[in-house]
C-alpha cells in the first residue's frame, strides 16, 4: 500500500504499467475510491503508460480533515501528490467531482496537464441549496439515508438489479461522513465557467446517456466551452461509465490519446 504524506492529508495511491511511461492519473467521483478504475485500467496497455490512481482527502485509505473543504483545497492535494511522485506532465481523467479537480488544476498547472478527460462532470454541479440539503441529512441520518437516491444517479436500472451493486453501495455507505460532506461542500461553493472556458488543451468528455447526476447537456456543454473539445456518449449507462462499460470507455480514451493528443508508442 502507498501512501503520500501531504502538508494537510496523507493520501492513498496506487500504480500501474510501466513506470517510465506517460502518466495517466485518475481522480474519482464523489463516494467511491481508486476501485472506480479497477475495470479501466485492466484493459489499457501496461506498457508505455504509467496508470495512476488514487483517494481524495475523505475517501478510501485516504486520511480525512475536518471538513469543511474547498476545491482549492483538493486540486492543492493533487498537485501536491504528483509533484512528490514525481509527475510532471501527465494525461488526467476525472470523474465527477475528479473531473473538476481536473479543470482546476489544468487552469492553475497548464504545463503539468497535457490532455484532459473529463467523464461525467461539468464548471458546476447542483446548486448549493441541493448540497446543503444533503449534507443536513447525512449529519443527521448517516451515509445509508442517502444510498438508494445515489445509486440511482450512478448506475443503470439494469445494473441496479445485479449483485455487484451491493458492492459499490458498500463502498458509498462506507465513505466516512466528514469526507463525503467536506466534498459536497467543495462542490457547491464551485464554478468554474471562467477558468474552463479559458483553457487551452486537448479535451475529452464522455458522458453515460442516462446520467441523472451530470446529465450529458451539461457535460457536452462543459466539454465545448474548451475550442476543439471533442464529446463521446455512452448509451444506457449511469454515472459511473467506465463500471457499466469499461471497454467502451476504455476504446474512447485509447482513441483520444492516439488521435488527439498523437501519443506515438500506443
Amino acid at each position: 500500500m502507498k501512501i503520500a504524506r501531504l502538508r494537510f492529508a496523507d493520501l492513498h495511491w496506487r500504480e500501474d504499467g510501466d513506470p517510465d511511461g506517460l502518466p495517466i492519473v485518475f481522480a474519482n467521483s464523489l463516494g467511491t475510491d481508486l476501485r472506480l478504475w479497477d475495470k479501466l485500467v485492466c484493459l489499457l496497455p501496461h506498457s508505455d503508460l504509467r496508470l495512476i490512481r488514487f483517494d481524495k482527502r475523505g475517501h478510501g485509505l485516504s486520511s480525512c480533515p475536518t471538513a469543511p473543504y474547498s476545491m482549492d483545497d483538493l486540486v492543492s492535494d493533487t498537485e501536491e501528490f504528483l509533484d512528490k511522485i514525481g509527475v510532471t506532465k501527465c494525461v488526467f481523467v476525472g470523474l465527477s467531482i475528479g473531473g473538476m479537480i481536473g479543470q482546476l488544476l489544468a487552469d492553475r498547472k497548464p504545463q503539468l496537464v497535457e490532455g484532459l478527460v473529463l467523464s461525467s462532470t461539468a464548471v458546476k454541479m447542483g446548486q448549493a441549496e441541493m448540497w446543503q440539503d444533503r449534507i443536513a441529512r447525512i449529519r443527521s441520518d448517516g451515509m445509508d439515508s442517502v444510498a438508494e437516491a445515489v445509486l440511482e444517479r450512478w448506475f443503470s436500472k439494469k445494473f441496479r438489479q445485479t449483485d455487484e451493486c451491493l458492492a459499490w453501495r458498500h463502498m458509498l455507505t462506507r465513505t466516512p461522513v466528514e469526507g463525503y460532506t467536506g466534498c459536497c461542500e467543495a462542490i457547491a461553493q464551485t464554478d468554474l465557467l471562467e477558468t474552463t472556458r479559458a483553457l487551452k488543451l486537448r479535451v475529452l468528455g464522455i458522458c453515460g446517456s442516462d446520467d441523472l447526476a451530470s446529465p450529458p447537456e451539461q457535460v457536452r456543454a462543459t466539454t465545448e466551452l474548451v475550442p476543439g473539445g471533442r464529446y463521446v456518449e455512452i448509451a444506457g449507462v449511469g454515472h459511473l461509465p467506465c463500471v457499466e462499460q469499461p471497454e467502451v470507455f476504455a476504446n474512447h480514451l485509447m482513441t483520444f490519446l492516439k488521435e488527439d493528443l498523437h501519443v506515438r508508442a500506443l
